[in-house]
């Protein structure tokens, strides 16, 4: 099964750094409920996170990263969760390219014989006295 989900992360990892909106969306489960890191508290369903995913791609239309680091992945016969480090960023109009860490976790469920994500979470750890996020921070 962790096979099955560790080559389903990487055709996934391969479509983000093709920037390819649509086969991003297709490794997701209509109702999938995603918390990113950016702009807003939830992104419940596919057409509200395939949106959230495009204005990314728009916000760095240059050469991005997409690297992963310590990933681990548990799975049984119908549900998977995986966990790993993502160093992400991409090259702004500006053409400065800005990566951080991230921390991101992911459930699988598998519909209709196919493997889906039900759920992806993003985030970066923050600092709670000046509430600045720690992007500078390495595994």
């Amino acid at each position: 099964m962790s096979t099955a989900i560790n080559a389903l992360i990487e055709q996934w990892k391969h479509a983000v750094s093709a920037k390819d909106v649509e086969k991003i969306v297709s490794f997701y489960a209509d109702d999938i409920v995603a918390f990113d890191a950016v702009n807003a508290l939830q992104f419940k369903g596919k057409a509200a996170y395939q949106a959230h995913w495009q204005a990314c791609m728009e916000f760095c239309p240059g050469p991005g990263v997409f690297d992963f680091h310590e990933l681990h992945i548990v799975a049984a016969e119908d549900s998977a969760f995986a966990h790993w480090l993502a160093r992400c960023g991409g090259t702004g109009p500006d053409g400065v390219l800005k990566t951080c860490w991230m921390r991101v976790t992911a459930g699988y469920q598998r519909i209709d014989g196919q493997w889906k994500v039900v759920h992806e979470h993003w985030s970066a750890p923050f600092d709670m006295e000046t509430g600045a996020g720690l992007f500078d921070l390495k595994p």
